[in-house]
């Protein structure tokens, strides 16, 4: 097999991306705390705060960082878990459930590629805020239950190993093909980086205009 397709987006790029998705959020979600999957969704999560502000304070919206690893190689992680086990690195901190009690939280990363790094964060925020409701009155609970939604700048489209219910509001920046997304946070020499970007959308625009 041959090196895969890469496509490499850049800062402007995803941030005009978010920009364009950041309206739809608003609208038919109003978040009031992001939650960054580290590393890929910090960057993203700062952008979108921009676009963005509490709706009932009108202040910068909280941005609070999980760190989840599917595959990146950690100490202590054998060859079977790399890709196919969530690994967390990072988390709330105690009483994290406390925190996001009566919350519309939107979780923020920077693909959806299998989806089990999104299952896995969405899952285990939700037990830790039904902890928290447990122990509350009964009549209190449905008023502080929280709010989960969804966002990421590219959505690939390919089936998906993980889950999410339906009733969680998903929102996609862009959809893409099952290729090699690199991201400009990951690379060493960024003018490189931008350089080969604008050489494939030109070689694209030359493509579709034959």
């Amino acid at each position: 097999m041959g090196e895969p397709e890469h496509v490499r987006a850049t800062y402007n790029d995803i941030h005009n991306i978010i920009r364009g998705a950041a309206g739809k959020i608003a609208s038919e979600f109003k978040p009031d705390m992001f939650i960054a999957i580290g590393g890929g969704g910090f960057f993203p999560a700062r952008v979108l705060r921009t676009f963005l502000k509490d709706p009932s304070t009108k202040r910068n919206i909280p941005i609070q960082a999980i760190g989840l690893s599917l595959y990146e190689s950690l100490p202590g992680t054998t060859a079977e878990q790399l890709g196919s086990e969530v690994i967390r690195t990072q988390w709330l901190g105690p009483d994290p459930g406390k925190r996001l009690l009566g919350r519309r939280v939107l979780i923020i990363d920077e693909v959806d590629d299998s989806r089990k790094t999104l299952q896995y964060a969405l899952t285990e925020l939700q037990k830790d805020v039904e902890l928290e409701l447990q122990l509350l009155p009964e009549s209190e609970r449905d008023s502080k239950r929280t709010k989960f939604a969804i966002f990421v700048v590219h959505n690939k489209l390919k089936p998906k190993l993980g889950q999410l219910p339906p009733d969680t509001p998903y929102f996609a920046g862009a959809e893409v093909e099952d290729l090699w997304l690199d991201y400009p946070w990951e690379t060493i020499d960024i003018e490189e980086h931008d350089r080969l970007a604008k050489q494939d959308k030109e070689k694209k625009r030359k493509s579709t205009c034959v």
